[in-house]
């Protein structure tokens, strides 16, 4: 009987101790899952490729989990559509986000303040600066009269529902909007724009763990970054390639790069290395312009450029075209990005530093095909035909011919005597095809 007792003991002590050990490795996944922050990076003019990193951003930290979601700003603006996306997808993630002006020395300027003002959480590092939130339009160009007042009115009034909700001092962000008003991080704390001053990443980490928030729906959150870990976000390759080209500056060298590469295919065909790598910088510069507030006068002024460019080099006028050429191709890619935002204009000495180049190449190299293709063939067989040559032996049909410099076998459809001049009509293996073309030669002029 005792030994019955203890063998049941032993095997309710084993049977505790594997439910235990299975309670531990069902826990223990959960535990060593640790915390995490996605950090993305706002540094840049705010433009259609920023929002669709926001939003991917977004997305991918609801996906994984993340305690919440940092932009760190340092913009000088943008555009205003971009930028209403960019509100929108902040108002709709599932993720807290927290925007961040940093580092120290940055700002939050026009677009950057109104993205700032619109997150869950508003922070600033010391020594930078936000406000001045003039609209800029997708489409470029300056904002005047009625229409001004209108887009501003309309900015100011999202923005004031937007910070009205946020429990921030609307006011001010309209002021911003409307009169272009700046603060510095210490004014934008103490007027209720922002809720922290930061010195860093992890400064701003250990000052919001714990914090208690509202979120755009009214759920409050509190906000548990205790121990967690902050990564970036790694743009895809499509980004990777498109954000250094947003520059508008290295975009339109792109695209001409690529013009001129299929430019010199197309006049010196065979080459074949000038086709693809102008295809590829083509293809590459187009996709960055469709991200940019394109002028459509300034592709028409382009495209005109082209066209003289093309008409000078077939029938010159003493470059009266490629001048109105080279005036044209200036205008167009100065105002081609024509908006508000300093970061998204083309200067003067950059278009010009394009054109003249391009303007020279391209007349030139047209000019040599042009003249290539107008020259009769001068090697091989094909260069005997139309050649004037001497009949050595009479043709009734076949006989000899001396023509550049050599003597043939040739054949003839009438007969010609011997002496006569024949020309040449095509050249079949060693035989020519000949007939007859007027007077004998006289001396020896075929010799």
């Amino acid at each position: 009987m005792e030994v019955v007792r203890g063998t049941a003991a032993r095997r309710w002590l084993a049977s505790s101790a594997l439910a235990a050990v299975g309670a531990l490795l069902w826990i223990a996944p959960g535990a060593a899952q640790s915390k995490s922050v996605l950090v993305l990076e706002l540094n840049t003019v705010i433009h259609p490729l920023t929002h669709e990193i926001v939003s991917q951003g977004l997305q991918q930290a609801a996906e994984a989990g993340d305690a919440a979601v940092v932009l760190r700003i340092d913009t000088p603006g943008g555009l205003l559509d971009s930028t209403n996306e960019i509100v929108q997808s902040i108002l709709a993630s599932s993720v807290p986000v927290v925007a961040y002006v940093s580092p120290s020395g940055g700002h939050a300027a026009s677009a950057g303040f109104i993205i700032l003002v619109s997150a869950d959480v508003a922070a600033m590092a010391p020594g930078t600066n936000t406000g001045a939130a003039h609209p800029v339009l997708a489409l470029g160009g300056e904002l005047e009269g009625t229409m001004k007042q209108k887009i501003e009115n309309d900015t100011a009034a999202s923005l004031r529902a937007v910070t009205d909700k946020r429990g921030r001092n609307s006011e001010l962000a309209v002021e911003a909007v409307l009169e272009s008003k700046s603060f510095t991080e210490e004014d934008a704390l103490e007027a209720n724009l922002i809720e922290f001053i930061a010195q860093d990443l992890d400064d701003l980490m250990r000052q919001l763990d714990g914090q208690t928030i509202t979120r755009f729906d009214g759920q409050s959150e509190v906000l548990d970054l205790a121990g967690a870990e902050p990564y970036f976000y790694a743009p895809n390759l499509r980004q990777r390639v498109l954000l250094p080209l947003i520059n508008p500056t290295i975009a339109i060298l792109v695209l001409v790069l690529g013009l001129a590469g299929i430019y010199i295919e197309f006049t010196n065909p065979g080459l074949i290395f000038p086709a693809v790598i102008g295809g590829v910088f083509l293809i590459v510069g187009l996709m960055a312009m469709s991200l940019l507030p394109i002028n459509i006068a300034g592709v028409v002024l382009i495209v005109l450029a082209l066209a003289f460019f093309v008409i000078e080099a077939m029938t010159p006028v003493n470059g009266i075209l490629a001048t109105g050429g080279v005036v044209a191709m200036v205008l167009g890619i100065v105002i081609l990005v024509d908006t508000d935002v300093p970061e998204l204009q083309i200067g003067w000495f950059t278009a010009v530093a394009i054109t003249l180049p391009f303007a020279l190449l391209s007349v030139f190299l047209l000019q040599l095909a042009i003249r290539s293709f107008r020259f009769k063939v001068a090697t091989g067989s094909e260069a005997m035909v139309g050649e004037i040559g001497e009949v050595r032996t009479a043709l009734d049909p076949s006989g000899s011919v001396f023509v550049h410099g050599e003597l043939w076998n040739a054949r003839s459809a009438t007969a010609v005597a011997a002496g006569q001049r024949v020309r040449v009509l095509s050249v079949n293996g060693m035989h020519l095809d000949v007939e007859p073309c007027g007077d004998p030669f006289e001396g020896d002029e075929a010799t």
